[in-house]
């Protein structure tokens, strides 16, 4: 696999931009380590071999458990998972998958139980924004380091 295009070079003020958006989620307030699962998680569902490896390096620097890490893609099934991660979690995934999905009641009204307003809206921003990151990654064919 070989890099497509620089999107960093190629169009540096949408660049600016969304790394912007991204630095606004990071001060947002929100839950740093529910910001680590979720970008792992929406990196997974998307093919975004570049941010699984920058998250899930990210994450294990902030303390965040390998065998949770390793878990993510089956947290349904892993009892290592809170209340609020599993809210997290299915918001991520019904949100990235919006085509397939429709983000319906149900989903929200699980969620609602768990997030506040705020919170919930805070997490919808943050999970738009790993999408994007993820979409410029996989089109843009970013290759993660190899060690």
């Amino acid at each position: 696999m070989q890099q497509r295009m620089n999107i960093a070079t190629a169009a540096p003020a949408l660049y600016k931009a969304v790394y912007g958006l991204e630095v606004a989620v990071l001060n947002s307030g929100f839950d740093k380590n529910l910001l680590h699962l979720i970008k792992i998680r929406a990196s997974q569902i998307n093919g975004c071999a570049y941010c699984v490896d920058m998250h899930v390096k990210e994450a294990l620097a902030a303390g965040l458990p390998d065998r949770k890490l390793h878990l993510i893609a089956v947290w349904r099934e892993s009892p290592l998972f809170d209340s609020r991660e599993r809210a997290a979690l299915e918001w991520t995934e019904s949100v990235t998958l919006v085509a397939q999905t429709g983000v319906p009641d149900a989903v929200y009204e699980s969620v609602r139980g768990v997030f506040s307003e705020e919170d919930l809206a805070r997490l919808t921003v943050a999970i738009g924004t790993i999408n994007v990151w993820n979409r410029i990654a996989v089109s843009s064919r970013l290759i993660h380091p190899v060690d």
